[in-house]
């Protein structure tokens, strides 16, 4: 049975290769020193919550991280689900469901009024998962990229 828990600094070695591994998911190369710096910079920060997955031998299996923002129209608070990736040998186990549902229930318990994630098209796994979970496709707005640098 995995442990859902906040993550800490002491984690970020663990981290580090798990932020690493979603990079490369989605086609990125391998940098792991960008990724822990990246993540130092999170936790300094405080700019985002980052849940992970702690297996009985406390091995981390899995994260997911939120980064807050506000609606205007909504006139509320609103986070997006930015990232979540579990270890492929810790797949079809329900590690991301867990992830998923402590992620929900910790923005009930900030008041948070919505979720908001994007996922690639052909991602059609994660696509179930967050559909079985209650998410909603969103078919009102196009969704818009402008890369500055």
């Amino acid at each position: 049975m995995n442990t859902i828990r906040s993550a800490t600094i002491n984690d970020l070695d663990a981290l580090t290769s798990l932020l690493d591994g979603y990079r490369q998911f989605y086609k990125q190369p391998s940098d792991t020193d960008s990724a822990r710096a990246f993540l130092r910079q999170r936790f300094g920060q405080a700019d985002s919550r980052i849940l992970v997955s702690e297996n009985a031998d406390g091995v981390l299996t899995g994260f997911v991280q939120l980064y807050p923002g506000v609606s205007t129209v909504g006139l509320n608070v609103r986070w997006m689900l930015n990232d979540l990736f579990v270890l492929p040998e810790c797949r079809d186990k329900g590690t991301g469901r867990a992830l998923m549902e402590a992620a929900t229930q910790l923005a009930r318990d900030h008041g948070v009024a919505r979720l908001i994630l994007m996922t690639q098209v052909e991602n059609e796994r994660a696509q179930h998962l967050y559909e079985s979970l209650g998410w909603q496709r969103n078919t009102a707005f196009y969704g818009y990229l402008l890369d500055v640098n």
